[in-house]
């Protein structure tokens, strides 16, 4: 962490905010103060800042708290466990499961005429008085912190109104005739002045809290993920080491190796942190951090990273870094870095309470000022100021991004798109590049059979049979990619006598009767089996084209050359296509090779290629576009890419990639499929134009019915009505994303020959 690590630069943990206009009034605290640069981050709930000579820590956490928030040091990573995560949702889920339960039936009475028996009224307000007070407690507090400085949030607005609707309610039970038995709800279209004494409005105080509450919980539970990818980076690490000491190896806890110590890296085991090889020669596969598809061949003398595998022989490691000054922890803070960094987006309905919320108040205290001044009598005058305040209450405007989110999330859910949050919606209408990450994204990330080609007089079924077998004994990966391919062909493959692992260069052994080398073509010269002409110029073109060459011989005599490479997937050229639907630039960054690189741009349609790069140099990269004015998505699916996706205004992981990719990114793409790419911009983007659309009509129905309520005409048949059709209208409006549906599976028409380009179809 960099909690007070570095002078002048501290990171708090903010406490109370409940929307991201909490955190814009944070920093425009923070930043009051001289010598004082801080941004605030409500989705990690974390202030980065920086100050100058002259203030104190203190001083920044006073400032937070005099704006109504609390703020402290964050607590280590490691104090953050899925139980104490779990606990601090339960206050939130335990008074949603309250309001739910409450809310349902006073809706229904009111609803439902046939509900309203006897005394009806009084159940209703036994039922709503926990909701209103204990559900909605959250956002009376929040409201009276905005008051207190000035502010309006919809906080403040939910507040007003449900307090409004549910203090007029009192009055009505208490001192009108609304507690009379056999009252019920009017049902009359015209519109006449009236004192108000027998309507109540406790359904939409409990229901407007009830939906708000439950869009509160769901969106608290996302962010709770918002430090989840720091958790995996760090979990992806050895938890132990053997360490040699005396010629003895001695396991023991990651935290206790300190810099200089020589550790073991067994066959399949992570290495445990970064260090120089001392013993031994091995494969490291290393494509998690580095997006490189073929293993790092390393041997005394080279360098090697914490958490890679070594998929090879023993190794004997001098650790050089740990802890913090690891690859891995520098990737940790980029992600970290790239979280805090990532623009807020307020949220469209905060941002028009600001407005909405001072007019109302506004309207409200004019509208009784007029009627006392024109003689209405305090009565009518108080019935219509308040009518103002209840009308105004959200109860379609509560329903608007919730309701969306659901259907829109749940349809994507069903296809395999999984969206995090509604601020990751307001992403997608602005993306105008993609940037895909190479390995097992746009490719399998996994290194298979390409071809086999032998010399004259010898058959590929023999060639890949022996070589097959051969490779079987051994654990490297490009070993295993031609033993796979040749069992799928076979069957069970011939046992091996006399194997050799040669460090380096390949294997030999005796398969069937005969002596087989597999390797580098300098393993088979050494033995002076030296490949044909016709197999140098094909093993020329395969490396070329970015594939590795395995050199085949046995009996004396170089026979086959075999090339593997990481296969480029069936769907990624029509996912490419699509994209550039979608007005997209596609641009493919890799930590591969530039050949390589250039070779699968080729094969699914991508001009622009960025390759070579590192994980800090893909976070450059992200950043150096969207510095030239470009709104970046960023398709990934390894560790080298989780501090990219965060930095990306829009992330997108692949589900079959790594946990740390998948939870620093805002959308999941559950199939790995590259092609669903488009399908979950389309369907965020259709999402979205929904909730605005709620938002609109939602805030239109309140704006319209102002003037009645205001000139006193607001009966309980026409307000129970509109909102109740405002509701619906929301609702429905919403469930039509039920009906989206995927391109995935469908090729994209190919153009008339000499019609011109297609026009980004903007969805």
């Amino acid at each position: 962490m960099t909690s007070g690590d570095t002078p002048g630069r501290i990171e708090l943990a903010i406490g109370g905010m409940t929307c991201a206009a909490c955190a814009n009034r944070i920093e425009k605290k923070l930043n009051k103060l001289a010598g004082v640069t801080a941004t605030v981050n409500y989705a990690t709930e974390k202030a980065a800042v920086s100050y100058a000579p002259g203030v104190t820590p203190e001083d920044l956490v006073a400032a937070v708290e005099q704006a109504g928030y609390t703020a402290e040091p964050p607590r280590p990573e490691e104090d953050e466990t899925p139980a104490a995560a779990a606990d601090e949702l339960l206050p939130v889920r335990r008074r949603l499961a309250v309001s739910v339960a409450l809310s349902v039936p006073v809706i229904a009475m009111a609803m439902v005429p046939a509900l309203q028996f006897e005394n009806w009224q009084w159940l209703s307000l036994t039922l709503a008085a926990p909701v209103v007070v204990y559900g909605g407690w959250p956002f009376h507090r929040a409201a009276w912190t905005n008051l207190r400085h000035g502010a309006a949030t919809m906080d403040t607005l939910v507040s007003m109104g449900t307090l409004a609707a549910f203090g007029w309610s009192l009055w009505a039970l208490f001192f009108g005739t609304a507690g009379d038995p056999g009252m019920r709800h009017g049902f009359e279209f015209g519109m006449t002045r009236t004192d108000g004494s027998m309507n109540i409005y406790l359904e939409a105080a409990a229901g407007v809290t009830m939906f708000i509450l439950a869009g509160r919980y769901f969106e608290a539970r996302a962010k709770r993920r918002a430090g989840s990818a720091l958790r995996a980076l760090l979990e992806l690490g050895a938890k132990d080491v053997s360490v040699l000491r005396d010629g003895r190896e001695e396991r023991i806890p990651i935290d206790r190796l300190a810099a200089g110590d020589l550790f073991v890296a067994r066959p399949g085991e992570k290495i445990a942190t970064d260090g120089v090889v001392e013993e031994g020669s091995s494969a490291v596969d290393a494509s998690m951090l580095t997006g490189e598809s073929v293993p790092v061949e390393v041997g005394p003398g080279d360098s090697v990273v914490g958490a890679t595998v070594n998929a090879g022989g023993r190794l004997a490691i001098r650790a050089t870094r740990v802890g913090a000054d690891t690859r891995l922890a520098q990737m940790a803070r980029l992600v970290e870095e790239a979280q805090s960094g990532k623009a807020k987006v307020q949220r469209l309905a905060d941002r028009i309470s600001g407005i909405f919320v001072p007019i109302v108040i506004a309207l409200a205290v004019g509208t009784l000022g007029f009627w006392l001044g024109a003689g209405g009598g305090a009565a009518a005058a108080f019935t219509a100021a308040v009518a103002v305040l209840i009308i105004a209450c959200p109860c379609a405007l509560g329903l608007a991004t919730p309701t969306a989110l659901l259907v829109g999330t749940g349809r994507g859910a069903q296809l395999g798109i999984l969206i995090k949050g509604p601020e990751v919606l307001e992403s997608t209408r602005r993306v105008d590049t993609v940037v895909l990450d190479k390995t097992g994204t746009v490719t399998t990330g996994k290194m298979a059979l390409v071809d086999v080609h032998t010399a004259e007089g010898t058959t590929a079924a023999a060639a890949l049979r022996l070589a097959g077998a051969l490779e079987d004994a051994s654990e490297h990966p490009i070993a295993q990619a031609i033993a796979r391919a040749a069992r799928d062909r076979f069957g069970p493959l011939e046992p091996v006598t006399d194997f050799e692992n040669i460090a380096g260069l390949g294997v030999q052994g005796m398969v069937d009767g005969h002596a087989v080398l597999a390797g580098r073509p300098r393993l088979l010269a050494e033995w002076s089996q030296h490949l044909p002409a016709e197999l140098e110029r094909v093993t020329a073109a395969a490396q070329a084209a970015g594939h590795t060459v395995v050199a085949v011989g046995w009996d004396g005599a170089a026979r086959a050359v075999i090339t593997v490479a990481d296969q480029v997937k069936p769907t990624s050229a029509q996912a490419v296509a699509r994209l550039r639907e979608l007005g997209l630039r596609p641009v493919l960054l890799t930590g591969d090779n530039e050949t390589v690189a250039r070779t699968v741009a080729r094969q699914v349609g991508i001009d622009e290629v960025i390759a070579e790069v590192l994980p800090a140099g893909k976070v450059d990269v992200v950043r150096r576009l969207q510095a030239e004015g470009r709104t970046v998505a960023m398709v990934g699916d390894g560790v080298n890419d989780a501090a990219a996706l965060a930095q990306a205004d829009l992330g997108l992981a692949m589900g079959t990639g790594t946990d740390v990719a998948i939870e620093a990114a805002d959308l999941t793409l559950v199939r790995g499929d590259l092609r669903v790419a488009a399908d979950a911009i389309r369907l965020s983007r259709r999402t979205l134009r929904t909730i605005q659309g709620n938002l609109f009509w939602a805030f239109g129905y309140n704006v319209a019915a102002l003037p009645l309520a205001a000139a006193g005409l607001l009966n309980p048949m026409i307000a129970g009505a509109a909102m109740a059709f405002s509701s619906v209208f929301v609702v429905a409006n919403s469930l039509r994303l039920r009906r989206f549906r995927p391109l995935a599976d469908t090729p994209p028409p190919a153009p008339a020959a000499g019609a011109p380009a297609r026009e980004p179809v903007r969805v």
